[in-house]
């Protein structure tokens, strides 16, 4: 503990009501969800010999953005918007004029960033928390969406939401001007991503846009690259429009152009953390009482014991008594949201302390 805080609560409550700066309070992160394993040290290394010039200098500008992060995912630069992180490119579409519709729980930056009065939420059913595309397709014309957003796989929940049953959301959505969003910041994670990515379905469906935010699977938080992937023109245009000239520092830009040097490195660090991640779910499972949601991302989602305290003072304990921090689910728009925690997965010897420690918080049932 440092000398700012009198109590470990005290603590938690500041750390709690943060956004980031996680580092600098020396406790282990279950919270944010980031590839522990990429970038590599090699890629250090060469910032830190460029980092006066880094510093000195105007980074480029969109257009050679586009072409660089185009490079890496092997798409036309004139399908690409590079943002700030994705929450940058979500600001800019919530500004469009236009109604949202978003199935909840899901990441909430998608309908906080909305005018009031112009989003809709979908409500996913419990228990499966899958998303019916038929009956979503029905509620986004009935109330004259012109942007559908689903998160896939889907932030908290982790799960995937089929390729062939996202394309026929998008026949559905083609005839009333409504643009699908589909956010695919987590789809690295996935088995067969690249089976599953819409990347491939650009040019059949002038109505798809893919998000993207680079700090989930580049472990990039700190340098804030996202991008937006659609080749619907006018769209791609009316987002542009909203960016400044030098939306990205020298930092992102020299990762961007180092990025294609490192896919190997890249891959396999995707694998590993798929690897740490499965075994963290069985670990998981062996906690008596608790619901463990299948993976498809880096976290995983699960409801707490019926005998458990709430989701909030689970997260609490752990944080006091055992000095981790994960995310409680109370607040998201779902039944008993307070019975729900979505944990990151870290190495396999902190996601074997984790489970642990919440068993010790958990306690045995009848306590």
């Amino acid at each position: 503990m440092t000398n700012k805080y009198s109590t470990d609560q005290e603590r938690y409550d500041f750390v709690s009501s943060q956004h980031g700066g996680y580092w600098r309070h020396d406790f282990i992160d279950h919270n944010y969800l980031y590839n522990l394993y990429f970038p590599p040290e090699d890629f250090f290394a060469h910032i830190t010999k460029q980092i006066k010039q880094l510093v000195l200098n105007y980074p480029i500008a969109q257009s050679d953005l586009a072409g660089l992060v185009g490079k890496l995912i092997n798409q036309p630069a004139k399908h690409l918007v590079v943002g700030n992180g994705a929450a940058e490119l979500i600001k800019i579409i919530a500004g469009l004029g236009r109604k949202l519709i978003v199935p909840v729980p899901s990441f909430n930056e998608y309908a906080n960033a909305m005018p009031a009065g112009d989003v809709v939420e979908f409500a996913l059913e419990a228990p499966s928390f899958q998303l019916d595309v038929d009956k979503f397709a029905a509620e986004a014309i009935r109330c004259k969406a012109g942007l559908a957003v689903v998160v896939s796989p889907n932030n908290p929940t982790s799960l995937l939401v089929p390729k062939v049953e996202l394309v026929r959301l998008l026949k559905k959505l083609a005839d009333h001007d409504c643009m699908l969003i589909v956010d695919e910041s987590f789809i690295d994670f996935a088995k067969e991503c690249d089976q599953e990515t819409l990347a491939t379905e650009l040019d059949k469906h002038p109505n798809l846009a893919i998000f993207k935010s680079m700090s989930k699977a580049y472990g990039i938080c700190g340098i804030r690259i996202g991008y937006m992937l659609t080749a619907n023109h006018d769209f791609a245009t009316k987002v542009r429009q909203g960016l400044h000239i030098w939306n990205i520092n020298g930092f992102a830009e020299e990762f961007l152009r180092l990025s294609p040097q490192y896919e190997p490195e890249f891959k396999a660090s995707c694998n590993k953390v798929m690897a740490d991640r499965d075994h963290f779910h069985e670990l998981l499972q062996t906690i008596p009482g608790m619901t463990v949601y299948r993976p498809d991302a880096n976290y995983i989602f699960c409801r707490l014991p019926d005998h458990a305290a709430s989701g909030p003072e689970i997260a609490e304990k752990l944080f006091i008594k055992h000095n981790i921090y994960l995310k409680h689910c109370q607040g998201k728009t779902m039944p008993e949201s307070d019975r729900y925690l979505r944990i990151a997965s870290r190495t396999q010897e902190e996601n074997k302390k984790l489970v642990e420690a919440l068993r010790d918080v958990i306690g045995p049932e009848g306590t």
